[in-house]
């Protein structure tokens, strides 16, 4: 196994715990600097504006502006419990959708100010096969063990999540699902709204980058092969196998985001609406640190988006790991065990124990 580890600012290079998988040395790369676009922001304007100035509901700029107020958790049913903790389908509102999602909650007596949160961004999944209690659940087990509520909702369209299903990267729709959840449980008198962190993978990766440049409520976000490159490299780059060459992604319903050239042309004729878009122009105001994990043999999602990613960070001083799994998948099932074992570390360090 290959890995690769390195930060930036003077935090404490993490360490595995005693009982954890001891790695070979790690080892270090040197890459090209990867600088991210400058951020796109505009100043709010005067006068209203015309339909060419109205930014697209994709932009950060509007997801920024736009209100992700939640409602209260509603426990809709509660399932068989985990070994330390307890689990529950608990739904919570998004633009008036109900949106479902499961929830876990440690056993044991609460701390004072509510126990720290993990939300859970689940990859795609065909909506019409996902269900709630499916998938993830030796990821969701693991950090429900480690004394987090677990959060994993379930975006609109899949199993009984109101609301029809438009996929992630055409649309904001799964963006305002996740906030509206974040909100949710800031709400929740179990949780503890000053420590909350993120999780995410594939295209659940995309979800949680884009939250942490759009909301402060995030304090640090751990990331599994990750889509996180800014559009114009998810228009070229994105291949699946070896010899593949880029292609649409996935969605449920409605236009492939490959579509937005048609109405705003390449980014090499408007580079200021694909930097607009994407994430990593706005890396400056990420909410916290980041931790990346990509295997090298990852076939749904190209190894280089998490390597940009890093180095676009480290670029502007930003807190960020990169672990590297030699020969490993997407979903880092060879070496499932050490990923979760830092990524809890992780989540103590910055979120459990700030």
């Amino acid at each position: 196994m290959l890995v690769i580890q390195m930060a930036a600012c003077s935090a404490p290079v993490p360490t595995i715990p005693p009982a954890s998988i001891t790695p070979p040395p790690s080892a270090t790369i040197s890459l090209p600097s990867v600088t991210p676009p400058p951020p796109t922001n505009t100043p709010t304007p005067t006068t209203a504006p015309t339909a060419t100035e109205i930014p697209n509901p994709l932009s950060i700029q509007a997801m920024r502006a736009g209100n992700y107020p939640g409602s209260d958790l509603m426990i809709e049913n509660e399932l068989a419990a985990g070994s330390n903790y307890k689990r529950y389908i608990a739904s919570y509102l998004s633009e008036g959708l109900k949106i479902n999602g499961l929830l876990t909650i440690p056993n044991g007596e609460k701390p004072a100010s509510g126990w720290p949160v993990i939300i859970f961004n689940h990859g795609y999944i065909p909506p019409q096969q996902y269900r709630t209690t499916e998938r993830y659940i030796a990821y969701v087990d693991n950090l429900a063990r480690s004394g987090y509520i677990i959060y994993r909702p379930d975006y609109r369209g899949h199993d009984q999540s109101e609301g029809i299903a438009r996929g992630a990267y055409s649309s904001p729709d799964y963006v305002i699902d996740v906030l509206n959840a974040v909100a949710s449980l800031k709400r929740f008198p179990q949780a503890d709204p000053q420590r909350m962190g993120m999780w995410g993978h594939s295209m659940g990766g995309y979800i949680t980058l884009r939250v942490m440049v759009i909301s402060k409520d995030i304090k640090a976000g751990v990331i599994w092969g990750g889509v996180v490159a800014s559009y114009p490299d998810l228009l070229t780059k994105w291949r699946r196998g070896p010899n593949a060459v880029a292609i649409p992604t996935p969605l449920a319903k409605g236009p492939t985001w490959h579509s937005l050239v048609d109405t705003y042309g390449t980014p090499e004729q408007n580079p200021t609406f694909w930097a607009s878009i994407s994430a990593n122009s706005f890396l400056t105001e990420i909410s916290g640190p980041l931790q990346l994990h990509h295997g090298t043999d990852d076939e749904e999602v190209p190894l280089e988006f998490s390597e940009t990613l890093f180095f676009q960070l480290l670029d502007i001083g930003k807190y960020v790991e990169l672990f590297k799994y030699e020969g490993d998948n997407h979903n880092i099932s060879n070496h499932f065990t050490s990923a979760m074992q830092r990524t809890i570390e992780f989540f103590d360090r910055f979120v459990k124990n700030p």
